[in-house]
């Protein structure tokens, strides 16, 4: 697929690291799938991995955790 960001680059599958932070959380997840520019390297992720970063991230807050760092695993 074409970047929608830089409108040059066309995007390749990837793994990405992610960082959510809020408030006095940040929590980073790597080896994420993601379509990745092959130009200015911006990332796309589908909606089952968003839904999935995003459950695992409100995890984390829920635990009242400051910094969590984990490795996705799809299964």
């Amino acid at each position: 697929m074409d970047c929608t960001i830089c409108k040059v680059g066309s995007t390749e599958q990837g793994l990405v690291t992610v960082t959510l932070e809020r408030g006095e959380t940040i929590f980073l997840i790597k080896k994420v799938p993601a379509q990745v520019c092959q130009n200015c390297g911006h990332y796309f992720l589908d909606s089952e991995t968003t839904k999935l970063v995003m459950d695992r991230g409100n995890d984390a807050i829920g635990k009242g955790s400051e910094l969590e760092i984990l490795n996705l695993q799809l299964a």
